[in-house]
């Protein structure tokens, strides 16, 4: 194992570690707040031991995450979020004796809400410097692709991974956990942004994709045709599919929503799935890489979970799929995540700051 030890600041206040061999597990406490999920996992050599999250059922009054308030729940639940999951990893310890057991701290930097990241950032900050623990900062997107790395057996280097969620669509070749490329992406709206924001028009509440995978499931796929745009090379586009939806269901009967929503839904998932695989099997093709796998919020669709085990067998490609808890936002992603770094020793200074974009 390695444990990296303080040698001396810089005058930017950076720490310098020195590498050591110990037998000794690494553990670390990961933090994640970047949206309106306040969570908080234990790893321990690579070894999720809890993964507690707290969600934000406010949002849904106002039909989207409104970020003021999810700035302050986080602040209601972070302590008692990572006391759970501390808990959770070491029963038998009270919390000193805990404390005393992580090796560093590790929290989501950057993309996301930046009300909301602050809040988990200070919180990390502040956690490391009482303990004088290393610091880890966490890219959210690089976390989700890594999430895959959790469970056994997992995908081999280099292997492809889809990343769908209400922000980002991507598609990631991984090289090693440390060298993520982003080989295509959405030019304008992300997967899930479609599902929600078609959902809506639909009439589904708030958080709509969930929803319409369920009603999806009751429908014809077939039943309606709808615009999947053409994108050069291996990027994506979805504001031309809403577009359609919606000039679509315009020219319809004022019943016709509540007669076909199964319909409706199962033709939407099927079109958006469809766009997400004919770019993956192309990355497949260009790159000779037979490792997929899939990440983020809307890989927990059971439309797109199908499509990439079909795609894997005709392709002759391993596939492999994260745990449900895993797909949405989650702290054992950031964990397992910050548990590589560590071992490459890519530790953070104190000063340094969320970020709601952030480059690859």
């Amino acid at each position: 194992m390695i444990i990296l030890k303080e040698e001396s600041l810089t005058e930017d206040s950076s720490f310098k570690y020195l590498c050591v061999l110990v037998n000794k597990p690494i553990t670390i406490l990961a933090i994640e707040s970047s949206c309106d999920e306040t969570a908080a996992s234990i790893v321990v050599d690579g070894k999720i031991l809890s993964n507690f999250i707290a969600n934000q059922t406010i949002h849904e009054t106002y039909g989207g995450v409104v970020p003021e308030l999810a700035s302050r729940a986080h602040m209601e639940n972070i302590v008692p979020v990572v006391d759970a999951s501390i808990k959770k990893a070491f029963p038998e310890l009270n919390k000193q004796e805990a404390l005393a057991q992580l090796d560093a701290i590790a929290f989501t930097q950057a993309p996301g809400l930046i009300g909301s990241l602050l809040v988990g950032a200070q919180f990390a900050k502040s956690l490391a410097l009482s303990l004088n623990k290393p610091l880890i900062s966490v890219h959210h997107m690089q976390a989700h692709v890594l999430a895959n790395l959790i469970d056994s057996p997992a995908p081999r280097f280099p292997f492809l991974c889809l990343t769908v969620s209400g922000g980002h669509t991507q598609i990631v070749q991984c090289n090693s956990a440390s060298d993520l490329k982003i080989i295509g992406e959405t030019i304008d709206d992300a997967a899930g942004e479609a599902f929600d924001k078609i959902a809506k028009i639909i009439g589904l509440p708030y958080p709509g994709g969930p929803l319409m995978d369920q009603l999806a499931q009751e429908g014809n796929p077939l039943a309606f045709e709808f615009a999947k745009p053409s994108v050069p090379d291996l990027n994506y586009s979805f504001s031309g599919l809403k577009t359609s939806v919606l000039y679509f269901l315009q020219k319809q009967s004022p019943d016709f929503i509540e007669n076909n929503k199964a319909d409706l839904c199962a033709s939407v998932q099927y079109t958006i799935v469809t766009i997400l695989l004919k770019k993956l099997k192309k990355a497949m093709q260009e790159t000779g890489i037979k490792e997929i796998c899939i990440a983020g919020g809307v890989s927990a669709n059971s439309g797109l979970r199908k499509g990439i085990q079909e795609l894997g067998e005709k392709m002759k490609a391993n596939v492999y799929l994260p745990q449900f808890q895993y797909c949405t936002d989650n702290a054992a992603m950031i964990a397992i995540a910050a548990h590589y770094k560590y071992l490459e020793g890519a530790f953070d200074s104190l000063d340094v700051t969320a970020s709601a974009r952030s480059n690859w």
